[in-house]
């Protein structure tokens, strides 16, 4: 029986899912690369920490929260599916989305992820938008440390998200349905 040929972008993959990377550091496949990112500071894990609680607590919807949750998503031209781990994603407890999910799970269900930067700033802004809006996740909020201000990207469309609002720490960000509420980021100054 022939087998056949391996693609480049079938022995990226392979090779991707085969790396054993050093504790508490993360692997992603993003646009065809492969992206490894050291822990977080506090800083980050400050952040976080504050959206995810206002998140739970605050949700007209309720939500169900993972952390460091890898998704699998719809492939760039040319290059394999995208896995990609946000800091956070939401989706709403009724659908049971975590419970059984592979660790690299499609990201059907999931209503928000949340990306806070890290040692690679270009890669969440940019690279990242583009694989969670090909996955069509509705919204994609970054906090962005270095510009001291939250973007909260929407309608995603045609491989990318056609509305964002960008606002300073500071002022709160409007999520809206399943959420409605206004997130508040005062404690990021």
């Amino acid at each position: 029986m022939a087998h056949e040929p391996l693609t480049q972008a079938d022995v990226l993959l392979e090779g991707f899912l085969a790396l054993d990377t050093p504790e508490g550091f993360r692997a992603e496949l993003i646009e065809g690369e492969i992206v490894v990112t050291p822990p977080p500071d506090g800083d980050h894990e400050h952040y976080f920490s504050r959206i995810a609680k206002q998140v739970i607590r605050r949700s007209r919807t309720d939500m169900d929260f993972s952390g460091n949750k890898g998704l699998k998503l719809e492939k760039a031209d040319g290059c394999p599916k995208d896995h990609v781990i946000p800091d956070g994603t939401f989706a709403p407890a009724d659908r049971d989305l975590y419970l059984g999910a592979d660790p690299w799970m499609p990201c059907d269900g999931v209503a928000m992820v949340l990306k806070v930067t890290s040692t690679k700033p270009r890669n969440d802004r940019e690279a990242k938008r583009r694989c969670y809006a090909r996955g069509g996740i509705p919204l994609y909020l970054l906090v962005d440390r270095d510009a001291s201000q939250v973007t909260l990207f929407s309608d995603p469309e045609n491989g990318d998200y056609q509305q964002h609002c960008i606002l300073p720490f500071g002022k709160p960000v409007v999520l809206p349905e399943p959420f409605s509420f206004d997130l508040e980021t005062a404690d990021f100054l």
